[in-house]
């Protein structure tokens, strides 16, 4: 085994496991209030795209209508910036970051 200056094997496998951790976290998608799109529409996306019911759809959009952003979706990584990218394609303001 070769050992780099400046880290030990210890060290080394430590971050390994951080990182796998780290990517294992729940991620989540977050949709933003905006002066464009009309509460409706919003409510239609979340209903045709993740599939939510008519109550769950009319409950995230008056989040984000109200409290200016909504938990919309959570889960991998990859799978958040899937819908983040959706939600743009759809014209709704979202991010995701890691859950907290």
């Amino acid at each position: 085994m070769t050992v780099i200056a400046g880290s030990t094997p210890d060290t080394d496998q430590q971050t390994d496991v951080e990182q796998l951790i780290d990517t294992d976290i729940p991620w989540v998608v977050i949709v933003w209030n905006d002066p464009v799109n009309l509460m409706s529409y919003v409510s239609f996306v979340f209903q045709s795209y993740f599939g939510y019911s008519d109550a769950k759809a009319h409950r995230l959009m008056m989040e984000v209508h109200e409290q200016g952003k909504s938990v919309v979706a959570n889960g991998a990584k990859e799978k958040m910036e899937q819908h983040t990218t959706a939600m743009h394609s759809y014209g709704l303001w979202a991010t995701y970051q890691k859950a907290d």
